[in-house]
């Protein structure tokens, strides 16, 4: 039987007078990639934006492990398991690649302001630790070789890589990811899609938002479709790509 790892019901959430989402209820289970389409403004970003407490839901419920995240902050959500990649790159720009995924790894550290200012034994063990699992994480995404150099001279692809690795570091169940492969070309999206595998295959959940919906159908176990801030269908890749709402309101027609 699967293990249930994300609920949320009812989840409500107004700018002003917009009504982005309304009612919306999910379930993801501990091992799944699950995606989530729909077209441009139906709410899918939105929605990550209040499963990683960037946004305040108005109503609902939320739960991750059992543990409820209604309305808790970003921090709150990173510590308790669930990391995020962004639409638009956010990187750390000047800083090397290395220093971007050990800024991820630091909401696992344990040292003292104390330990930190006085760099006892501890903290140095740790700091090493830490290098060494970025180091460790890089080689993961296949970018290793960029440990020194500046995010912002990394290639597109290599900069989306990049987020995953800082992403990883700080050891999710639940990785979310928005859109990771816009602006791939066809074999950057296919390597995209092994790494992926990948991180699901050894023990990371996925939460995937993409435009890309040959890609969703190939990869993910189960997807929700959204329109206009509500869920319209959801299902395994063949009922939801033959479902005729999700063909009138965002594929136009049966992908091949």
């Amino acid at each position: 039987m699967a293990e249930l790892l994300l609920e949320i019901s009812g989840i409500n959430k107004r700018f002003g007078g917009l009504h982005a989402l309304s009612d919306v209820a999910l379930s993801i289970n501990k091992g799944e990639i699950y995606g989530l389409i729909g077209p441009n403004g139906a709410g899918k970003t939105t929605l990550f934006n209040v499963l990683t407490g960037l946004y305040q839901p108005d109503e609902g419920k939320f739960t991750f492990k059992g543990i409820d995240l209604f309305r808790q902050k970003p921090n709150v959500v990173v510590e308790s398991g669930i990391a995020r990649t962004f639409q638009n790159i956010r990187l750390f720009h000047n800083m090397t690649a290395l220093e971007n995924v050990m800024v991820g790894r630091h909401v696992r550290t344990k040292a003292s302001v104390i330990g930190a200012v006085f760099r006892d034994p501890k903290t140095r063990a740790e700091e090493a630790d830490i290098k060494q699992r970025s180091l460790a994480l890089l080689e993961y995404v296949g970018i290793r070789k960029h440990a020194e150099e500046a995010a912002k001279n990394l290639s597109y692809g290599d900069q989306r890589r990049l987020e995953i690795a800082r992403a990883l570091a700080t050891d999710p169940q639940l990785l979310a990811l928005d859109e990771p492969a816009a602006g791939m070309n066809g074999k950057e999206t296919e390597d995209l899609k092994k790494l992926m595998e990948k991180i699901r295959n050894d023990g990371v959940t996925i939460l995937l938002i993409e435009h890309d919906v040959k890609l969703m159908m190939g990869l993910c176990d189960r997807i929700a479709v959204l329109e206009y801030g509500k869920k319209i269908a959801e299902g395994v890749p063949e009922a939801v790509k033959n479902d005729p709402r999700v063909i009138e309101a965002y594929l136009g027609a049966s992908p091949d």
